[in-house]
């Protein structure tokens, strides 16, 4: 049911056309926000934004890769001309190859993977600074992984692009943190379609991964991933900063 939590206000969210990035766009909705949508497919992101209309939510698209600094300036140029503000900017958008051996990672994977996460998260920051320390006032929520903090096997490139959002998202809380502005970073345990893939075919890896969840069960990406960035966007998160949350049903406890 609709509430007014976000009402009125604007959030950018990143490979919001499917998966957890949809699940997101749909629980801002949920809560009053008009979205912007971006990503690499027109079509996954033209019918997120018809869904997502039925929350009566105002939706923008505005395809583009988040490997490209310049369609981060286009997407944040194209929300302010259309709404007149940025209230919260989530980056959710990752290229992976999970199960790789760090010895066979080629150059390739390390730039796809590091690129998409670590660089377009900057990207997009950097574009959206300004407008938001011109409102006094923002909400940035990043995406990290338990895969950087304990080190896990075969995904090399994948940590290393997540922990370097965690170490970037401090720095910007420090020093974005006069301005209004809080930055901080979920660790989710929900399925993208890259982990539905990689778990099909690595069966074992699914039991392994359930058994380790406390709660039993791997997340929902809107009502339990969605939710929780929906609080770090609203006025009630608005002393939270600088923090890594763990939403993931208890799997890591930090």
């Amino acid at each position: 049911m609709r509430s007014n939590k976000l009402s009125g206000k604007v959030a950018i969210v990143t490979g919001g056309g499917q998966g957890v990035g949809l699940g997101i766009a749909r629980a801002l909705a949920d809560e009053g926000a008009n979205l912007v949508l971006t990503g690499r497919t027109e079509a996954k992101l033209a019918r997120a934004a018809e869904e997502l209309r039925a929350f009566r939510a105002q939706v923008l698209v505005v395809p583009g890769d988040t490997r490209t600094r310049t369609d981060a300036l286009r997407t944040v140029e194209l929300t302010v001309e259309r709404f007149g503000r940025i209230d919260a900017l989530v980056n959710n958008a990752q290229t992976s190859n999970p199960g790789i051996p760090l010895k066979a990672v080629t150059d390739d994977d390390w730039r796809t993977t590091l690129e998409s996460g670590l660089c377009g998260t900057l990207y997009f920051m950097q574009a959206a600074l300004p407008q938001m320390k011109s409102q006094n006032r923002g909400a940035i929520v990043n995406f990290a992984s338990r895969t950087g903090i304990e080190g896990l096997k075969g995904f090399g490139a994948y940590a290393a692009a997540k922990e370097g959002i965690r170490g970037l998202s401090r720095v910007a809380a420090r020093e974005w943190g006069p301005y209004g502005i809080t930055v901080n970073v979920i660790c989710p345990a929900a399925l993208t379609p890259a982990a539905d893939a990689y778990l099909e075919a690595n069966p074992q890896e699914r039991v392994r991964y359930l058994s380790e969840i406390a709660l039993g069960r791997f997340g929902d990406p809107q009502q339990d991933i969605g939710r929780s960035v929906a609080f770090l966007c609203s006025d009630d998160a608005s002393f939270i900063t600088g923090q890594t949350i763990g939403v993931d049903g208890g799997q890591s406890m930090l």
